[in-house]
């Protein structure tokens, strides 16, 4: 089946471009025409997380106006760079467009990859490949894993490396066995350092069990914290419902509120 063709696209984008350029440009607006590379850096992140969240409600519409927002973000940075004669946003779309086609082989060539797992693979063969006929020294496999990103996210790429040149488990029950092991080490760690020593160890043992059960960490535990959050609020209005704060009920009270909110999540399923 082909793919949706949307003629639109390409002259809306345009004139989100030229919007952009107008806002920074003399006389434009005073915010924009102060923002620097580093000042936008923290709305990028709080937009990336903003998708995250839109897509996590099932929100369509919000995630519409969200990846507005996102690729607005884009479009800010390249504006800067253009200013300063860094490069524009025709190179940006040149330089993700070539990239697709040139990974994937399999689509736009002769290549051959018929599992998510083998594109990924050849995915990273060609980008090893690229640094090394550009002249760049042979990268070890970790190096590009950025420290930069949340723990979380870093020990799911690591894992996912070793991984993939073969460092790993043979099936989920030995992972499983691997965190009984852990949490056994943790309970008679002695003092702090060894609690954190084997506290993460722990926890990168059930990242990797995440990706052996096909689960995104991340957003698992994203939708643990969504869940808390929303039992915790009913717990909360519970209380006040009958003249209490959490500060003066108990722990068995507040118990029981979080079960009756357990209980009308499963009645509404």
């Amino acid at each position: 089946m082909e793919s949706t063709v949307h003629p639109l696209a390409g002259a809306k984008f345009t004139r989100l471009v030229e919007i952009m350029a107008k806002l920074r440009a003399p006389g434009g607006c005073p915010w924009d025409r102060e923002q620097t590379f580093d000042s936008i850096k923290p709305y990028t992140l709080e937009e990336t997380y903003e998708v995250l969240d839109a897509i996590d409600a099932r929100d369509w519409n919000g995630l519409s106006e969200e990846l507005g927002d996102f690729i607005l973000q884009a479009v800010f940075f390249a504006q800067m760079a253009s200013e300063e004669n860094l490069f524009n946003i025709e190179d940006s779309l040149d330089a993700i467009n070539e990239k697709l086609v040139r990974r994937h082989p399999h689509i736009f060539s002769d290549g051959n990859a018929q599992t998510a797992d083998a594109v990924k693979k050849r995915w990273d063969e060609i980008k090893a490949e690229e640094k090394a006929s550009q002249g760049k020294p042979p990268a070890l496999l970790l190096d590009g894993v950025s420290r930069k990103t949340p723990a979380l996210v870093e020990a799911q790429q690591i894992a996912s490396k070793a991984a993939g040149v073969g460092f790993d488990w043979d099936n989920v029950d030995q992972v499983f066995d691997k965190l009984t092991e852990e949490v056994a080490e943790l309970r008679t760690a002695k003092d702090a350092a060894a609690i954190e020593d084997e506290l993460g160890d722990m926890l990168f043992v059930i990242v990797n069990l995440a990706r052996f059960m096909k689960v995104d960490p991340e957003q698992a535990l994203r939708r643990t914290n969504a869940k808390f959050r929303r039992r915790f609020g009913f717990v909360e209005q519970t209380l006040a419902g009958l003249g209490k704060t959490l500060q003066d009920s108990t722990v068995a009270e507040m118990e029981d509120c979080w079960q009756q909110a357990k209980r009308e999540e499963r009645a509404s399923t």
